[in-house]
């Protein structure tokens, strides 16, 4: 029989090659060709005497099998819960037949019966559902290469491994090393897998298939441990030992530290470790496999599968680029500016395999890219992640100057100078003057208008903005910014640059702040209210964290600094003149920035107090002399509820502005920018959860209760009459 997935070669001594090789695919998942290719070689493999045994192996350089394929699952939809459980027990049955052999637990058990050998030559990375495709064989031996990762990282798309991963993986690590390998989706390496027992065998990757097919020949007759008499739970007997009430009582701690209760798939991890281990393996699976059915099921797993792999993937693959535009081969960029953004633009670009010319207005401060980028890989050299050699070769790509004239080779150009429209328009022009006619001139500013940069230009269609932020280095986003002029060339030579320095792109709308400068104030205003109004400091900050953001709005601002809230304040005042809408917060700012010298972390203190080392020592004490705590505090959930819904608000407004289009673009953008709540699946994913009839009257008791700033657009309450969703229309 021929598969489409993969090639079978059996051998003369009736060992079947398994080496799954998805065609047309850059990596091996499981989607429908595999699966259903998978289960009819489990059935040859059973019922064919010619076939002794079996190794699996791949045939892409990439690596074994990264999972299941998300694209697949984020879409699937079942006409009833039973028949959603039947698709997700397809691939943890057609595995567990092939653990068995096709014999019952009970034959295995009294050993009148056993199954064809199955082993797994891994020669890469095997995440997910490849990795429980290894565990269900019955011997794991692995390439020696301490970069292929081993893991199950479903949880961080809402999921739980649906391919017996839950049950696999603590028979044979112990319930406390696969709980936490499960619960926070972290990959492990070869050595660390073999020391919790995961795989068996460490060899040289030429030898891998050699080996497993000696193991096959040398044990004509497999079962699983679990399927043989005598069998024990790693460390007793689960979790009706005695010794695992601690791990259950430290394992929901942690995993309430980790999700705040927020992971729905948290939870059903821990129901499956639970139940699972006190059943024989076959109801322990169906258990997984109900767990998983239901998580599937939900909004959250889609939100997340959509936003955080779908519409990533196509973001970074430039779903947004023009089509009709040939791509730029960029081999040399030119960034000018060499302070905090520029050096981390000239990090990413060099990263990103470019030359960079990093100018300034001195070559003593054009050194400081040189000195950032050497700090960084350092490090990397230090702690073993980057050779002398390649560090010694990513150096030797930037290229400091003071001179205009050295710019007159580049491929494009990335502007990172002072936040000042007539220090750009200054470089602006020194620029074009030196390079080429067809070279794109991208700016990044965080506020100023791109078509209003522009206008210093002689080739305004081949200006646009780029908005990185900081530090460039970590942060995932790059919002890219067409002025009125700006022509489709270069809109793709943003995207091939991005293509290269492997950032998520979204395209936003030129109005000042752009996307993310335009919802995130308002969130960090809210909570400077809230610490005018009497509200503790700490129940702010830890709502926020409750509520899924990676850190407290006071915190951030701390590190943006409240003289940059200042700073944009007295700029908006002065833009807007008679249309300025006061915020509430102009006597705050005053107050920390010009009267008491409270302006954030790099100051030595903001909302938080700090040590000389800018290390963080705790909230600040003495803001109840200027701003005393009310005497009865809000409910955490209504504190909460705020700063969740002053965030849908401005989304809401961008949105409806058309700031942002689309609303995959939209939640990329929250998520990556100022690290909106994951779990969510994003801003407009969240609001199409809850519905937008739902998300209108909240919002509107919110408004009458706090002020008008929580109004939702006029668009969104049609929305909410007609019954519609965002992502449905899109």
């Amino acid at each position: 029989m021929t598969y489409e997935t993969f090639s079978l070669d059996i051998d003369s001594d009736g060992i079947a090659l398994v080496t799954i090789d998805l065609p047309g695919q850059s990596m091996n998942v499981w989607n429908e060709a595999l699966i259903t290719d998978f289960k009819a070689f489990v059935e040859e493999l059973i019922s064919n005497d010619d076939i002794k045994g079996a190794v699996i192996t791949s045939g892409k350089k990439s690596g074994f099998l990264a999972g299941a394929d998300l694209n697949m699952l984020g879409a699937s939809e079942a006409n009833s819960m039973a028949e959603a459980f039947e698709s997700a027990w397809e691939l943890n049955g057609m595995l567990r037949r092939m653990e068995t052999g096709g014999h019952t637990a009970k034959e295995l058990l009294k050993g009148t019966a056993h199954a064809k050998p199955v082993a797994c030559a891994l020669n890469g990375l095997a995440l997910g559902g490849g990795l429980e495709l290894a565990l269900a064989c019955h011997y794991r031996i692995c390439a020696d290469n301490p970069k292929i990762q081993l893991g199950v990282p479903e949880v961080q798309v809402g999921l739980l491994p649906g391919g017996g991963g839950t049950q696999r993986l603590p028979r044979l690590a112990g319930l406390q090393g696969a709980g936490m390998m499960i619960m926070m989706g972290q990959p492990t390496n070869p050595q660390a897998a073999k020391a919790q027992n995961i795989i068996d065998e460490i060899v040289p990757a030429d030898e891998v298939v050699a080996k497993a097919k000696e193991w096959v020949k040398a044990n004509p007759k497999a079962s699983a441990p679990w399927d043989k008499k005598g069998w024990k739970f790693p460390g007793g007997a689960g979790s009706m030992d005695p010794r695992a009430v601690p791990l259950y009582l430290g394992s929901s701690a942690m995993a309430l530290k980790q999700s705040k209760g927020n992971y729905e798939a948290v939870k059903a991890i821990l129901s499956c470790l639970y139940e699972g281990s006190m059943l024989p393996m076959d109801t322990a699976l169906k258990v997984e496999s109900k767990y998983f059915t239901k998580l599937l099921s939900g909004p959250q797993a889609k939100n997340m599968i959509r936003t955080l792999f779908i519409n990533k993937q196509a973001a970074e693959k430039g779903a947004a680029r023009p089509k009709d535009v040939p791509p730029t081969d960029i081999q040399t960029v030119g960034v000018l500016g060499a302070g905090l953004m520029g050096s981390g633009i000239t990090h990413v670009t060099a990263k990103g395999g470019m030359n960079v010319i990093v100018l300034d207005r001195n070559m003593e401060e054009a050194q400081k890219a040189i000195d950032y980028s050497q700090k960084i890989v350092d490090k990397g050299v230090k702690r073993g992640k980057m050779t002398q050699e390649k560090a010694d070769a990513f150096m030797a790509r930037i290229t400091p100057t003071d001179n205009y004239d050295d710019l007159k080779d580049v491929d494009l150009i990335i502007e990172a100078v002072f936040e000042r429209p007539d220090v750009k328009a200054d470089v602006i022009k020194k620029t074009e003057a030196v390079i080429g006619k067809d070279v794109v001139f991208a700016s990044n500013t965080s506020t100023l208008p791109i078509t209003g940069l522009a206008k210093n230009s002689e080739r305004p269609d081949q200006f646009i903005g780029m908005h990185f932020f900081s530090p460039v280095e970590k942060m995932p986003l790059l919002e890219i910014i067409p002025g009125e002029g700006t022509g489709d060339k270069a809109l793709a030579v943003a995207f091939d640059y991005n293509t290269r320095i492997r950032k998520t792109p979204i395209v936003v709308k030129d109005v000042r702040g752009f996307y993310t400068n335009r919802v995130f104030p308002p969130y960090a205003n809210e909570a400077a209210l809230m610490v005018t109004e009497g509200v503790s400091m700490a129940l702010i900050e830890n709502a926020a964290i409750s509520m899924g953001m990676p850190i407290g709005p006071l915190a951030v601002v701390d590190e943006t600094t409240l003289q940059l809230g200042y700073d944009v304040m007295q700029s908006t005042k002065q833009e807007l003149g008679d249309d300025y809408k006061p915020t509430g917060l102009e006597d705050f700012f005053e107050l920390m920035v010009k009267k008491i010298d409270r302006r954030g972390r790099r100051f030595g203190g903001g909302f938080y107090d700090y040590d000389e080392t800018g290390k963080k020592k705790g909230l600040w004490k003495g803001m109840t002399d200027h701003y005393p705590l009310a005497e009865e505090q809000p409910d955490v959930e209504d504190v909460k509820q705020r700063l969740m819904f002053i965030q849908l608000i401005a989304t809401a407004q961008c949105f409806d502005e058309e700031v942002i289009t689309d609303p995959q673009s939209a939640d990329l953008g929250a998520i990556f920018g100022w690290g909106f709540a994951p779990w969510t699946g994003g801003p407009m994913s969240h609001i199409d959860t809850m519905g937008v009839e739902n998300f209108v009257r909240i919002a509107d008791n919110l408004a009458q209760k706090y002020g008008e700033r929580f109004k939702p657009p006029m668009s969104f309450r049609e929305k909410a009459d007609a019954g519609e969703s965002f992502y449905k229309a899109a």
